[in-house]
């Protein structure tokens, strides 16, 4: 493991970007010191298929390196990792950590905001989570499809969140938080792809013990095949070949 400036906790390199070498508890709770420190911050996950886009896409690395705090949600990473002889405790699945997230704010009460989707989605999600958490404190939600920057991001800073998640897809999300990270004024940002569908119900996760076998991907596989089968199939082929790559480099 290694240090960089990030701060003071156990990181690891792998593909060109810092990894926080954090269980899902540590994760959790360095997002919540993040969003107290009161500094916008980014959080970004990695898995196969951001590797295989950031290799064809230099800025991309660069903006998941330069991020606050980055997790591996992918089983493929982790495995990776201790291939590699630079171990991550476990994967930090996105939805886990976001539904966390929103677990605990509404105890504590952190404002959360919503961005992505579309409203019927953005309306179940909301309404589920409502009756779930009581005390939650929601400050805004609206769709994922703007065509003006500036509006969107006034609404924000008006609605003054201390959790903003972003649920329109990768690299776009990634990119957007990035270039708008300072005039959102958030503590902390977490593009979350489609783990709103997932708390509204309309998408669901594979059973536990699929996750854990770290098979989630065979399972939207079979579920989307059309859509899916680009990503996993071919992108998991490259993603085997950086590997390899990797392995060679540091060897």
């Amino acid at each position: 493991m290694t240090i960089t400036d990030h701060y003071p906790g156990p990181q690891v390199q792998l593909f060109g970007v810092h990894i926080d070498a954090l269980d899902a508890g540590q994760t959790l709770d360095r997002a919540f010191e993040l969003a107290d420190r009161g500094v916008p911050s980014q959080h970004v996950v990695l898995n196969a298929s951001k590797v295989v886009q950031m290799d064809a896409d230099e800025q991309l690395r660069e903006i998941i390196d330069g991020c606050d705090l980055v997790n591996a949600d992918g089983a493929s990473v982790v495995w990776a990792s201790r291939l590699l002889g630079r171990p991550l405790p476990e994967r930090v699945a996105g939805v886990d950590l976001f539904t966390a997230i929103v677990e605990r704010a509404a105890s504590t009460g952190h404002r959360l905001y919503f961005l992505g989707a579309t409203d019927e989605v953005l309306d179940e999600m909301i309404r589920r989570l409502r009756k779930r958490h009581p005390g939650i404190q929601i400050c805004g939600a609206r769709n994922g499809y703007w065509s003006d920057d500036g509006e969107v991001i006034d609404a924000i800073r008006m609605a003054s969140p201390d959790f903003l998640f972003l649920a329109i897809p990768s690299p776009r999300k990634e990119y957007w938080l990035h270039q708008h990270l300072g005039d959102l004024g958030v503590p902390f940002v977490m593009g979350v792809g489609g783990s709103f569908d997932v708390l509204a119900g309309k998408v669901r996760r594979a059973p536990v013990w699929v996750q854990r076998i770290g098979c989630e991907w065979l399972y939207r596989l079979c579920q989307e095949p059309r859509r899916m089968w680009k990503r996993y199939l071919v992108g998991n082929t490259k993603f085997l070949g950086l590997t390899a790559r990797e392995w060679r480099r540091t060897r």
